[in-house]
């Protein structure tokens, strides 16, 4: 009976966030292109690959993460203040905004997005390096100052030092769990940066990520994580349908740095951070690759891929977007699977 409950819980709140988020965007992008919020493109002369590929994107409103993260946390503020004021009300039933669970992710998710949505303003207005907002490593510091405040919170507040290995177990690794932690919310940050760079891949690869930390939370008891996730899967599914291509607007750092951030401290609220290179398996090969180019290009002056990361490397070797967006979800969902077989199993393990 109560499976049953948190299962029709967790569908309601995800399609209400879908419904929501839905609604919403025309007065999202009404308020977009009105203020003329567009992308700026990296400079021809800097990136001249880059600019002709993209040059037709050039002032599609950026700043559409909003959507995310402004429909999850309007819904669990929505359904808090409802079981404060009604208790024991339906509202009641549907809150999952609680302390052990997703207090930390849904702060986090908002962090991360105002520090996105200030980096996209500086890209609106061609502040930074070669106008195209905060550079690569301020933005990992910032990252990493975000991913500290989560590290403390976890190994000070909740005396959390323990790392699940799948299939084998949990092992203390004491205050290595700081720099583990802050290293997994950088990387997974850097990763979902990466990957945002087609209409719609991003926010396809993070639905079924999402998706898959959803079931773990869900088989391990963390109901309220799962709502959260689900929450935020159905307001991904509202943003793809105006941002496949050719996009209505783009995520922006807004929300590729919230929603990398968020899913990073998913992973390791359910102590399945060792499964998010699998579930995530796209973010991986993009930031991958971005950083064997680099390392290429300044070693030995040459490059591995035409543009980096490989998305961009198909886009140029005459790939269609919409090709390279949709086989990149496949792979995704491939890799979303494949974790959460390793999860069954890793649980099926410790019952027997």
């Amino acid at each position: 009976m109560l499976e049953a409950f948190v299962m029709t819980k967790i569908l309601i709140l995800s399609t209400m966030a879908f419904l929501v988020a839905f609604a919403w965007t025309p007065i999202l992008t009404h308020f977009l292109y009105k203020f003329k919020l567009g992308k700026s493109i990296r400079s021809a002369v800097t990136a001249p690959m880059f600019a002709e590929l993209h040059k037709k994107k050039a002032g599609v409103p950026t700043l559409g993460g909003l959507l995310m993260w402004g429909t999850t946390f309007g819904i669990a503020l929505f359904f808090a203040l409802g079981a404060w004021i009604f208790p024991g009300s339906f509202l009641a039933e549907l809150n999952f905004f609680s302390r052990s669970q997703t207090w930390l992710p849904i702060a986090a998710l908002i962090a991360a997005g105002l520090v996105g949505m200030a980096d996209d303003f500086m890209n609106i207005h061609k502040i930074g390096t070669h106008g195209g907002g905060i550079d690569i490593r301020h933005r990992l510091v910032l990252y990493a100052l975000i991913a500290a405040i989560g590290a403390w919170w976890f190994y000070i507040k909740l005396g959390w030092d323990s790392l699940h290995i799948p299939l084998y177990g949990d092992i203390s690794i004491g205050w290595w769990y700081v720099p583990f932690f802050i290293i997994v919310i950088v990387a997974t940050s850097f990763s979902v940066n990466q990957t945002d760079g087609l209409d719609g891949l991003a926010g396809g690869t993070l639905a079924s990520a999402f998706s898959a930390y959803a079931v773990i939370s869900l088989i391990q008891g963390r109901y309220d994580l799962a709502a959260l996730c689900a929450v935020i899967v159905g307001s991904l599914l509202a943003f793809l349908w105006f941002n496949i291509y050719p996009a209505r607007f783009i995520m922006g750092d807004t929300g590729a740095m919230s929603m990398g951030v968020t899913l990073g401290i998913v992973a390791l609220l359910t102590n399945s951070a060792l499964l998010l290179p699998i579930i995530g398996f796209v973010f991986v090969i993009e930031s991958l690759t971005t950083i064997i180019q680099i390392t290429s290009k300044k070693l030995f002056k040459r490059k591995v891929f035409l543009i980096a990361p490989i998305h961009h490397h198909f886009e140029a070797q005459g790939w269609p977007e919409p090709k390279v967006v949709m086989r990149f979800w496949v792979v995704s969902w491939i890799g979303a699977g494949v974790g959460l077989i390793i999860a069954l199993l890793d649980v099926a393990t410790h019952l027997t």
